[in-house]
């Protein structure tokens, strides 16, 4: 019988709950940019509802297992050891603006490269270096430099936690009601309720969070062989999956490796089956000016925040962590201040629209 490492049964695991996801992203059209453009330019909450139903579903699911004894939520690094609030809102924000230059986040970028698009692979080999360079090489210096490298705390920094011991009840009956209270919130979206495509969507983004825990936490927890508890995030795995393909006899399979892997590979294969794969490549040099760029920036911002949309809009926002509303705010300012400059053509535009909006706002004297 053969016996798989830790390290090996969570890429297993990451590549399952990854290949979910890249369904999810190409059937589903579950995007993060995809639901602000919405939001913000369209008038449809859909989206952006499927992304809260995703939310609610995380929390009631990580928390039932944390309330089985199968996870120990409070042993999680965006509860016991997060990265401080400035650099979750900084790094955060030049995701955000990174993400409306390029057209999608990291995770719609690999979904986009299982739909064949080489502009996606163009921003996923400039995001998964950055990133890399981000947590361990050159630029690191920099991000050490500008903020405080994260500690131990003795209490977890969630929501939940801090609600249990101000306010009393057991944490996982504040997490029940806090998921409640958001999936009917995303629920009152005649959008997402009209469409089955978006709640299924939702559905399994929230089921595979879920399930990273699971695997990480349960599925592949050996004391002689420890591996850290996590879930899905698409920043710092990019990186980690260009040095495994480059040197994968000196190096281990982890389950951020597997996801990557598992995202590219189920996007791939859905849109096989809906007859939409497609080669795609930049219209011109300023196209593929933006990829790059936005590439950078989601690298440096995502490593610096410790996660992108997924990592803590939905991994981090799973355990009710502090940083993660911060986080998804600070995303959303940073690509909306992205749209306005593609749609405007410039900072100084957008600044100036919005000073003649509100002069138009002040009453006649």
């Amino acid at each position: 019988m053969i016996e798989l490492s830790p390290g090996t049964i969570a890429a297993i695991g990451g590549l399952a709950g990854g290949m979910a996801l890249g369904f999810a992203a190409r059937w589903g059209r579950f995007c993060t940019l995809g639901a602000i453009e919405d939001a913000c330019l369209g008038g449809s909450r859909g989206r952006l509802s499927a992304w809260g139903l995703a939310i609610a579903v995380a929390i009631a699911g990580t928390y039932a297992l944390d309330q089985f004894g199968i996870i120990d939520v409070a042993s999680s690094f965006y509860l016991i050891s997060p990265t401080t609030m400035l650099a979750t809102a900084f790094g955060s924000f030049l995701f955000g603006l990174g993400m409306s230059l390029v057209g999608t986040c990291g995770y719609g970028t690999l979904a986009r490269v299982g739909g064949g698009d080489l502009k996606s692979v163009v921003t996923f080999l400039v995001l998964g270096i950055t990133a890399y360079a981000t947590m361990n090489g050159l630029s690191a210096y920099l991000r050490v430099y500008l903020f405080d490298v994260p500690t131990e705390l003795e209490q977890p920094a969630g929501i939940a936690h801090t609600a249990a011991s101000q306010l009393g009840g057991t944490v996982h009956i504040w997490a029940y009601l806090i998921a409640a209270a958001i999936a009917a919130v995303a629920l009152t979206s005649r959008d997402l309720r009209s469409s089955p495509r978006f709640l299924l969507a939702g559905l399994i983004a929230g089921g595979a969070i879920v399930a990273g825990w699971f695997v990480t936490g349960y599925l592949a927890n050996d004391p002689f062989d420890p591996h850290r508890l996590e879930s899905f995030t698409f920043t710092g795995p990019p990186g980690d999956t260009l040095v495994y393909v480059m040197t994968a006899t000196g190096a281990s399979l982890q389950f951020g490796i597997g996801a990557v892997t598992g995202v590219i590979l189920g996007a791939t294969l859905t849109t096989l089956a809906q007859s939409h794969f497609r080669w795609e490549a930049c219209d011109d040099a300023r196209e593929m000016r933006r990829q790059i760029l936005g590439g950078a920036l989601m690298g440096f911002g995502g490593v610096t925040a410790v996660g992108c949309t997924v990592g803590q809009g939905l991994s981090a926002a799973s355990l009710l962590a502090f940083t993660a509303p911060v986080a998804l705010a600070a995303m959303f300012c940073g690509a909306w201040l992205g749209l306005q400059i593609l749609v405007y053509g410039s900072v100084r535009e957008v600044f100036q629209d919005a000073v003649n909006w509100l002069m138009r706002r002040q009453p006649d004297t």
